[in-house]
């Protein structure tokens, strides 16, 4: 019997065990699936004997289908072709199925199903389990300060009983890989025989074509009794070294630590360690490193390319970290930098830093004849990272990113499982995910759902205003709010992602839990602080018996403007919106900036770009830009906002933001891609409308941006060199309209349409 996968490497948990039981997993999945098809249409011939010629058909397919699953196993594949073959030569002749014959397969195959596969789908819970608490203990036990004593030793004896934990289950876990691997074949088998036996038996009109398979089936039963025995043996001895590996103490630090400079693969130290960034925060990440063609590198996982922490160990010296206040740490210097990292364990740090020593020693005395100098070496390996600024400022965003999002209600868990500490987020819901989430979240579409890592992707301060806007709790009051009258069950973190991948679907593409638009009431306040820059207020809308349009009517505290024919609002009121239709609650909640009641709108089936044809056919993002609310514009255009439709003047967002003066808007829709040469119903471009209301900063940024298109048009380095200081220009702006939007009020007088 062949070890799929040795008890040894369990122990070492290296990323090759984790690809070896990864490709387990899914074989196992893989003949789960095949055996579960197989056993359905077993079933399909008892339940429809007058169409047994065709699910026969299906049958004898599904075990071709078995056979190339064991295509690395000869005898398997030709076990399964030759009854495959036989069985279609005596189908023509054949009337009914015989009941035994197929309840003996069905049997056969379902206990193998239900007993073997579920003992290891069990076994690996508890594996993941364990490793998860592993995984929990190690950082603990690397973040504990020498300083406090208590809190090490607690550290100390928490992750050596996370590590015997783990071990346990790994090897029990193994166990059940190989004797599932070994099994398979002897009930396989088994299956076959009894089904052949069966077809023997009873089938008179087959009787000479399966006659031609005696001496067949005499051969692979007698395979077959050997192969039983021999695996009872193996089993037998698997199980004995097995008991007495896990009677052994297995929560020493590390299966390896030995320096093997004569190891076969080249690899001659390896093991985890801890990696301290350079980045300003100094964060720490467990990384797989290896000491391999005398250079010093690392990985995440392992068929990934490894990360050059050191080009070559002749140039570099090692020492340890006394001065850091976390433990076991030392540090590998070269000429050109500095890499510092922590071990998990006394013993572990001294092993390291001897095999970093003899490692150098050996590039020595191997590369004695090379002659080239020191300073040549440092020069050659001497690398300059222009983009360096760049990476440093994205990770900066990315944490400020995660801590300002993660602190709006109910961001702290997965909007869609509960799941703690979320790291992604859909950016046109407003939602904070979890990694499984996020992930059926993207396999959604950008059209339902927008993802991006809290963490890892970099985040405009427009952005990170909008999620700061919405977040779960309000999401969730909108997509759940019939949740109590729905049968479907709200996933939980350890729930299966096809539960999270239906519960999704459910929630966001087919909408069963949003309430009707026609039972909820919307009562909003008019906000006068988000649209002091507005010269004229606007009253609530009262549709007409036909919705298409939005006439306004003055009300009884508003005085009409003749010229601007606009309204002033003579105190704040309230504003009953709904009686209003998806379109037309969108445009007026866009203009008062309410994300919940606009996220509703949406939800309810709302036209982004929904033209309100009694108001000179604005819509719901020229709204906003009238407010001046640059998180509900954002909001618009990751829903899908047109930045280029315009209104009956031939004014679109981009026009109207130049106006009015709203330079963070004009910065934000040219990132967007509105078109700065469209001229409106007066044939006036934006640019020509920002000289004429003087200023000076919308003209500087239309100028740069059509300037940078006409670069980037251009071959040669000066398209590059354009389009750097227009990103850092645009940068700016796009922080101080966030961060400090007083900055960028207008001095001169607001332009009139």
């Amino acid at each position: 019997m062949t070890i799929i996968v040795d008890f040894g490497e369990c122990l070492k948990d290296s990323p090759r065990f984790r690809a070896e039981i990864e490709a387990v997993q899914l074989n196992v999945g893989e003949l789960e699936t095949h055996l579960d098809k197989l056993v359905k249409q077993c079933q399909a011939m008892l339940e429809a004997g007058r169409v047994y010629y065709q699910t026969s058909k299906s049958f004898v397919s599904g075990l071709r289908g078995l056979g190339e699953h064991c295509s690395g196993d000869d005898m398997m594949q030709e076990c399964l072709q030759t009854f495959s073959e036989k069985l279609s030569l005596i189908l023509e002749s054949q009337g009914e199925v015989i009941d035994i014959t197929q309840k003996s397969v069905k049997m056969k195959l379902q206990n193998f199903v239900k007993e073997d596969v579920r003992r290891f789908k069990d076994a690996r819970k508890e594996f993941e389990r364990s490793s998860e608490a592993l995984e929990g203990a190690l950082a603990r036990n690397a973040q504990a300060p020498r300083g406090k004593p208590h809190e090490v030793e607690e550290a100390n004896k928490a992750l050596l009983n996370s590590r015997k934990a783990f071990r346990s289950g790994a090897l029990d876990y193994v166990l059940e890989i190989n004797i599932i691997e070994a099994k398979k074949k002897t009930e396989l088998l088994n299956a076959m025989l009894s089904m052949m036996d069966a077809q023997v038996q009873l089938f008179q009109n087959g009787h000479q074509s399966l006659a031609q398979l005696d001496r067949y089936q005499q051969k692979l039963s007698e395979e077959h009794k050997q192969f039983v025995l021999n695996s009872a043996r193996e089993k037998r001895d698997m199980e004995q070294r097995h008991s007495a590996i896990k009677k052994k103490d297995v929560s020493y630090d590390d299966s390896m630590m030995d320096f093997n400079p004569d190891a076969a693969d080249g690899v001659v130290m390896e093991g985890y360690l801890y990696k301290r960034a350079s980045n300003a925060f100094k964060t720490w990440s467990r990384r797989w490193f290896s000491i391999q063609k005398n250079q010093l590198v690392y990985q995440k996982k392992f068929m990934e390319q490894p990360t050059v922490v050191v080009e070559d160990l002749r140039l570099c010296t090692v020492k340890p970290g006394a001065e850091i206040e976390r433990r076991f740490c030392f540090e590998v210097v070269s000429p050109s930098k500095s890499c510092l990292l922590q071990a998990d364990s006394d013993r572990q740090q001294q092993a390291w830093i001897k095999a970093v020593q003899n490692s150098i020693a050996s590039a020595f005395q191997e590369r004695r004849d090379d002659h080239q100098s020191p300073r040549q070496h440092s020069n050659s390996t001497s690398v300059s990272y222009p983009g360096g600024g760049g990476v440093a400022r994205q990770e900066n965003e990315g944490f400020k990113a995660l801590e300002e999002v993660q602190d709006i209600a109910g961001n702290r868990e997965c909007c869609d499982c509960g799941t703690p500490g979320p790291d992604w987020a859909s950016i046109n819901l407003g939602i904070t995910l979890c990694i499984v989430c996020s992930g059926i979240h993207r396999s959604l579409g950008v059209h339902f759902s927008k993802v991006r890592s809290l963490t890892l992707d970099s985040w405009e301060p427009e952005l990170i205003k909008l999620m700061c806007e919405l977040g779960n709790s309000v999401i969730n009051r909108i997509y759940e709010a019939r949740i109590d009258e729905i049968t479907l069950k709200k996933p939980i973190p350890s729930s299966p992602r096809g539960d999270k991948e239906a519960w999704i679907k459910s929630k966001y593409v087919e909408k069963k839990f949003i309430q009707n638009l026609s039972h909820t009431y919307y009562g909003a306040k008019r906000n006068r602080a988000a649209t002091q820059d507005r010269n004229t207020p606007k009253p609530p809308l009262k549709p007409k018996p036909s919705r298409a349009t939005l006439p306004r009517s003055a009300g009884p505290n508003e005085v009409r403007n003749n010229n601007t024919g606009s309204h002033k609002d003579l105190n704040d009121e309230e504003e009953d919106l709904s009686s209003l239709h998806p379109g037309a609650l969108l445009y007026r909640s866009a203009a008062i900036q309410n994300f919940p009641v606009m996220a509703d709108a949406l939800a309810h089936g709302a036209n982004v770009n929904w033209v309100n044809a009694a108001e000179e056919s604005r819509t719901p993002l020229i709204e906003a830009v009238s407010a001046n609310a640059l998180a509900a514009c954002e909001f618009l255009l990751q829903n899908g906002a047109d930045v280029n439709q315009v209104d009956s003047k031939g004014r679109g967002p981009l026009h109207h933001a130049t106006v009015l003066g709203h330079t963070g808007l004009v910065c934000l829709f040219l990132k967007r891609g509105a078109d700065y040469n469209a001229r409106d119903g007066y044939q006036k471009d934006p640019i020509t409308i920002a000289v004429d209301t003087a200023n000076a900063d919308i003209v500087t940024l239309l100028r740069i941006a059509k300037m940078n298109r006409e670069m980037q048009e251009m071959d040669g380095a000066l398209g590059k060199s354009g389009d750097e200081t227009y990103q850092h220009i645009f940068r700016d702006f796009s922080h101080m309209a966030s961060n400090n939007p007083e900055k960028l009020k207008r001095s001169s007088a607001d332009g009139k349409f």
